[in-house]
């Protein structure tokens, strides 16, 4: 485990999330008008771990258990695919969220059932590290303490399981961006819900040198009239984190929770321009590095190569904002923009 974790925060490296459940896969493959069938999936998916020169920039892709097992046009297992790459193998082992009883508006995230057992096919069929994500919702008396903690449980036994099986476990409470909520709400529900994580997640005796912390920057809800700017959310994000995150957590890496590409990344890199921190910060996007991959794609084999030119530029532009060497300029550029100082 000690290997993986190193060698997901590789320096200049991130994650790619392509762990999409199949309602989600099947709205975005809908907005390019392409069918959600399992070989449009399979052969987008290829289309993206394939691309060259991907290993420069990511460390490690979350996959969905049907991405798994499948297998490549050439005949090859993705994992294998990854792997002779340079890129470690995931799995996202939670099986969505579903409404928390007498707690409306609040979700609890299934899954722990036959966990153990899953955990080790998953190892045998490549897998290195594994998934959990909660979700917390931001509204009027919300979350509550009850919410948080049934997924601060949830998550520290899905850790748990997962360091006992090999995997080192990724730990993801995201607090979502719906709602008018300002961005002190955001941080104070962010500080709270990862104070309850790490409590559970000790009392479980996760081993915290063993397993990495993904988590959203804290932001603004988007229908919030008054929207952070980037200093604002690195100040609060770095704040929230150093209140919460023990030091031996070995790394962070941000997810982008329903940002733009662009804003995913300017913010990344004011966050981490901020180096005097005692975890390895990072990245592990989903949308924000496949959206113009996507777009660019449209279900034709004819496009794949314009769809991963799209995909290397979002993950070089990521990969220079954990540097803190991104600007804006460069999303017109293709990233080659200097910083004068």
């Amino acid at each position: 485990m000690d290997l993986t974790v190193k060698a997901l925060l590789a320096p200049g490296k991130g994650l790619l999330a392509l762990d999409e459940s199949f309602p989600t896969i099947e709205k975005r493959f809908k907005a390019i008008n392409v069918p959600s069938t399992e070989e449009n999936r399979r052969a987008y998916r290829e289309m993206l771990i394939t691309t060259p020169g991907l290993a420069k920039f990511i460390s490690g892709v979350i996959l969905f258990d049907e991405t798994l097992r499948q297998r490549t046009s050439d005949d090859t297992p993705v994992p294998d695919v990854l792997a002779k790459a340079g890129i470690v193998p995931g799995i996202k082992v939670d099986k969505g969220t579903v409404a928390l009883s007498n707690f409306p508006k609040e979700k609890i995230t299934q899954g722990l059932d036959g966990l153990r057992e899953q955990f080790a096919e998953y190892q045998k069929l490549g897998a290195a590290f594994s998934k959990w994500r909660a979700v917390i919702s931001i509204g009027e008396r919300l979350p509550t303490r009850a919410c948080l903690e049934a997924n601060a449980r949830a998550l520290a036994l899905f850790a748990g399981l997962s360091q006992e099986a090999g995997l080192v476990p990724i730990v993801e409470p995201e607090v979502l961006i719906d709602g008018d909520h300002t961005v002190a709400a955001c941080e104070e529900v962010t500080t709270s819900t990862l104070k309850l994580v790490f409590e559970a997640l000790s009392e479980h005796r996760v081993v915290f040198e063993r397993m990495l912390l993904k988590t959203g920057m804290v932001l603004s809800g988007k229908d919030c009239p008054e929207q952070a700017d980037s200093d604002e959310v690195s100040e609060c994000t770095l704040r929230c984190l150093r209140r919460t995150v023990p030091a031996a957590v070995p790394g962070i890496v941000f997810l982008s929770g329903g940002q733009t590409d662009e804003l995913a990344t300017e913010r990344l890199n004011a966050i981490c321009r901020n180096r005097n921190q005692p975890w390895v910060l990072s990245f592990s996007f989903g949308r924000a590095l496949q959206a113009p991959a996507l777009k660019a794609w449209k279900g034709s084999s004819e496009n794949i190569g314009e769809a991963q030119q799209a995909l290397h530029r979002r993950a070089r532009l990521n990969s220079l904002a954990l540097e803190g060497k991104y600007l804006p300029e460069m999303e017109r550029d293709g990233g080659q923009a200097q910083r004068s100082n």
